[in-house]
């Protein structure tokens, strides 16, 4: 009996174990997650010491020659992304449920209401738009290799701790078997822990302020933190007097930079603690965008710009009395106006170079079509030019085939005819001498005629074919009854080219007439 129980509980167990892969499954291709890439930091060290080696070139040393230690673009807060698409079904449930309705009363053909309830449907089609269009902004986290401490600064409400749970909430689901929810490629490292102080741990029972909880929970995290830990810190240093405050702060993220954790992610309000990524290579700034002209955030993250104050610049803009502000500008003093300037201006700069950065990238995907379709069109033209040629040269050919074929006839022809006229000549004379003495006599005088014509048509061809012609001249063929260019003279080979239209032709000085 314990036996079957223990195979029921094994059973149940891989059930369980089942139910929970299909559940991760199911949840990553639901809401259409990235696959991400995890990697030992360890691993890469040993492949930096052996990159020599040809033998270790693999998936590893390729993660190796990435720069980003990080590597989160466009990651979403799954809450955020469930519940945004939870009021999207809702909209979409209740347009249809309107719908519906507009259908039934139709039928029945009452049109109490119709009015309103068109209003209606309009008002929530235009919200199920909105909603399709509204989705949440996501953060574009890029944390390089050597940064251990990143400090994130920024207005309240701006975005910093949905920042913070967005990457601990994606190193947790990687390491679980989920999808993130980001885009492709999503980089990772191998967290042994995450360890979180977010949010107020102030307890009556436990005598503990706000800030002595925050202080209990980083005293613990700075123990049970490794080389392989992930750290989320949400306002370092704040519950107690700023300038305290402060000191502590840059104390506590330096331990974690020098000998803490793999990766240290600070929200602060402090300004000293913007000054760490100056004096420490192992710290990096970033801060939440601010839209100086709307007086909200924008919920994006400016990379290697430390934020800036807004109190004094929102008064301004919600009417505050002028002489207030510049009371507080005195008291704020001239120094931080000048940085709040220069941060100012790397703000714009930041904004500028991804502007230009995403033109470049679309005249870049731009250029890439049209060198594919110059490529195509080349092509073509070369078939074409190829094909054209062919059929030129089969044309020529038939044509120049055709000339030489015309050519012999006509000259056969031609010479054929001297040979002929003598023989009739002859076969007139072997007239019997018994016809009449006055027909012979006229034979006679007919054929000294012909004797005579004949011999002053070869003379004059004699003399023709003597005048040797110049190139340019125009010459007659008799063979074909056509004029035609001499355009070269061969003497010693007593032959001419002559150009006869499209047509070339190679005679022999007898062949022409000039």
């Amino acid at each position: 009996m314990q036996m079957e129980l223990n195979d029921i509980e094994n059973l149940f167990n891989s059930m369980i174990q089942i139910d929970t892969i299909n559940a991760r499954a199911r949840y990553s291709l639901s809401f259409e997650g990235a696959w991400p890439e995890l990697y030992l930091p360890q691993d890469i060290d040993s492949i930096k010491a052996e990159t020599s080696a040809e033998d270790k070139i693999s998936s590893l040393s390729q993660l190796n020659q990435k720069k980003w230690n990080l590597y989160l673009p466009k990651a979403y807060h799954p809450l955020l992304l469930q519940q945004h698409r939870h009021n999207l079904e809702r909209a979409m449930k209740d347009l249809r449920i309107a719908n519906a309705e507009m259908r039934r009363k139709q039928q029945d053909g009452s049109a109490k209401g119709k009015k309103e309830k068109n209003l209606n449907i309009s008002s929530l089609e235009m919200r199920v738009a909105k909603l399709k269009q509204e989705l949440p902004i996501p953060f574009d986290i890029y944390i390089a290799q050597n940064t251990r401490v990143l400090v994130i600064t920024g207005p309240n409400t701006g975005g910093k701790t949905i920042c913070l749970k967005t990457v601990g909430l994606a190193a947790m689901m990687a390491k679980s078997g989920l999808y993130v929810l980001a885009s492709e490629p999503a980089r990772i490292p191998w967290f042994d822990f995450v360890l979180a102080d977010i949010g107020d741990e102030q307890s009556l029972s436990q005598s503990l302020s706000t800030f002595s909880g925050h202080l209990k929970q980083i005293s613990e995290i700075r123990s049970l933190s490794t080389s392989l830990s992930l750290v989320l810190l949400d306002e370092v240093g704040a519950g107690t007097n700023p300038i305290e405050g402060a000191a502590l702060g840059m104390s506590l993220l330096e331990s974690f930079a020098d000998a803490g954790a793999l990766l240290t992610i600070a929200t602060t309000h402090h300004g000293e603690l913007k000054a760490l990524k100056y004096r420490n290579g192992a710290f990096e700034n970033a801060c939440m965008e601010f839209d100086d002209v709307n007086l909200k955030p924008t919920y994006r993250i400016l990379w290697g710009v430390p934020g800036r104050s807004n109190a004094i610049n929102i008064a301004e803009r919600l009417g505050l009395p002028v002489e207030i502000l510049d009371n507080a500008r005195d008291l704020y003093g001239a120094a931080s106006a000048e940085i709040n300037e220069v941060i100012v201006d790397m703000e714009r700069f930041k904004q500028d170079y991804h502007t230009k950065l995403h033109e470049s990238q679309q005249y870049l995907r731009l250029s890439k079509k049209l060198h594919k379709s110059l490529l195509l069109t080349r092509k073509r033209v070369t078939e074409h030019s190829v094909k054209e040629k062919s059929r030129r040269m089969q044309e020529i050919t038939k044509l120049g085939a055709s000339a030489r074929s015309i050519i012999h006839k006509k000259v056969r022809e031609y010479r054929s005819l001297p040979t002929q006229k003598p023989k009739q000549i002859k076969a007139d004379t072997d007239i019997p001498t018994s016809t009449s003495i006055h027909l012979h006599a006229t034979i006679e005088e007919k054929a000294s005629v012909v004797t005579e014509t004949a011999s002053t048509d070869i003379k004059s061809i004699t003399e023709n074919k003597r005048e040797l012609p110049k190139i340019g001249d125009v010459v007659n063929i008799p063979s074909l009854n056509k004029k035609a260019t001499v355009v070269k003279l061969d003497r010693s080979k007593e032959q001419v080219v002559v150009q006869a239209g499209n047509l070339k032709l190679k005679l022999n000085l007898a062949d022409i007439l000039t």
